[in-house]
Order: C-alpha cells, then structure tokens, then sequence
C-alpha cells in the first residue's frame, strides 16, 4: 500500500503539472517599429533557455511539491486517522492528497516563474512583449 500510495503520490503530481508545460508557450511579441525584429528568432531561442534556468524547471519543481506534499499529507491523515482507528489509511490518503496538490502548486508556480522570466528577457533585449 505504502509504494502504491508513493507512486500515486509522484504520478499524480506530476500528472497534473503537464497541464502547464513550458515547451509550448512563447511570448507575443509586437514587431512594429521595433528596431530589434531581426533578431527576435534568435533572442527567443536564448531567452527561452535562460527563462528555463531560471525557472528551476516545471517538471523538477513539480516533483519537488509532490514530495513535500505527500509529507505533510500523510503525517495530517495519520493523525486523522489515528483519531477514527485507522492511521494508516489516514496517511495514504493524506499522502496522495498533499502530493497532488503539493506537485500541482509548485508546478504552476514554476510556469509562471518561467513566462516572466521569458518575458522580461525579451523586454530586456528591446522588444515590445504584449503579453
């Protein structure tokens, strides 16, 4: 019960952070008049791996939440359950519940550390980012 708890826990966190994946977002950038427009490919390449680094990355923070998570959950659901009769399940339950939640805040949190971050390298480089 305790590995199956551990890799719903992992899984599950990590499950639910894909929705917010870094591979696919760019910011818009407005080329009018921007005296930088030959460079935005390129800038975007570097800002998008720098913002990567900056971010820690969706997946790893993702994971790290999880864990955490699943700690707290489970010692609140042990002593849930040690109160009704039955910490054991009190703490899987808990687990898996403070890993999904843990893994999907951290995740969400990472992506939006990484849009700023991308973002504001743009900006930086004398682009007009729109959003």
């Amino acid at each position: 019960m305790k590995k199956l708890t551990t890799s719903f826990v992992f899984a599950g966190g990590l499950l639910l952070s894909a929705c917010a994946s870094q591979t696919g977002w760019t910011p818009t950038v407005d080329t009018y008049n921007d005296p930088n427009a030959g460079r935005i490919s390129q800038d975007m390449a570097e800002c998008k791996d720098l913002a990567s680094h900056a971010s820690g990355g969706t997946a790893k923070e993702a994971a790290i939440g999880a864990g955490v998570g699943g700690l707290i959950g489970a010692a609140g659901g042990a002593a849930i359950g040690a109160i009704t009769g039955s910490p054991g399940t009190g703490a899987a339950i808990g687990a898996a519940a403070g890993g999904i939640g843990g893994g999907a805040k951290q995740g969400i949190d990472a992506e939006s550390e990484y849009k700023r971050a991308y973002s504001n390298c743009m900006r930086n480089r004398g682009h007009r980012v729109v959003n």
